[in-house]
């Protein structure tokens, strides 16, 4: 690899989104150095020790990453990245290969913010880079309100996954979005959704840690809290409904199963509400 693939201070400069590619092979280096270029900062590395070298002079914005790769592959990487303090919260992507489904629930379960297939179409994959630097404009909760319809409040790391479900749900529902767990205490505390999506996988507050936590908060007992996940196991399953889970959805998903759900729980709610105001009338 030619030296002026690395870092440079005049490529330190400017305010162009940083990214790293990492790849073994030199040609998709060159493929994906063409597409992405002319809208960012592009850093090649052909290993993923070359990959620190390059982070210990420029923080990357974001870590294009193969899976098959030598020495070191991209799921051992993305798992040192994750349990790194200083390179936990950079969005990784893998382009890769392994398309099936096998893949990718592991490396979404590992963190992964997305996966783009080889050979891979330049403008979806800059699409898909741009829809992970989304957090940036939903950290704080937002969502189109219409007094008639119910709320949602959604909570995921994960901007692409956010932008699916706000996708599918916005149309019926106020869709508000979270992508940071450790702020979801501080928003039900002012704000009171119908239902409540919640990612199992996530940095710091698992899905699962927060069940307890919003169960225990005044009147959010039998809020609707549904879990996403991509680890659909019978343990799992079980694991969330005795935490206080009211139902779970597997990614990927069908946006009509997950309307499907959340419906189901503002009906079933809805049932509950009316059959106490009955019992208390009856009293």
């Amino acid at each position: 690899m030619a030296k002026s693939d690395f870092v440079s201070a005049s490529m330190l400069s400017g305010s162009r989104k940083k990214i790293i590619c990492v790849d073994d092979m030199n040609f998709s280096l060159i493929s994906i150095k063409k597409a992405l270029e002319s809208h960012y900062e592009v850093y090649l590395a052909d290993s993923n020790s070359k990959m620190y070298k390059i982070m210990e002079k420029a923080r990357p914005d974001m870590i294009i990453l193969d899976v098959n790769m030598p020495d070191v592959d991209g799921y051992e990487t993305i798992k040192d990245l994750k349990n790194d303090k200083r390179y936990s919260d950079i969005p990784v992507i893998f382009l890769t290969c392994s398309s099936d489904k096998e893949s990718v629930v592991k490396g979404l379960s590992l963190g992964a913010a997305a996966f783009v297939i080889k050979p891979f179409n330049a403008v979806k994959l800059i699409e898909c880079i741009n829809n992970q630097f989304y957090p940036k404009e939903v950290e704080k909760p937002k969502a189109e309100k219409n007094d008639f319809n119910p709320n949602i409040l959604v909570v995921d790391d994960m901007t692409s996954m956010l932008r699916t479900i706000h996708h599918a749900l916005h149309a019926k529902y106020n869709v508000f979005l979270i992508s940071r767990s450790e702020v979801v205490i501080d928003f039900l505390q002012n704000n009171r959704p119908d239902v409540i999506l919640l990612d199992y996988l996530m940095p710091g507050l698992s899905g699962f840690d927060l069940i307890p936590l919003i169960r225990g908060l005044p009147d959010y007992k039998d809020i609707p809290i549904i879990i996403i996940t991509t680890e659909g196991t019978i343990r799992n399953v079980n694991d969330a409904i005795s935490r206080g889970a009211s139902d779970f959805i597997v990614k990927p998903f069908d946006p009509k199963e997950l309307n499907y759900k959340v419906e189901k729980q503002i009906r079933l709610r809805k049932q509950q509400r009316e059959n106490d105001e009955n019992a208390f009338l009856l009293d």
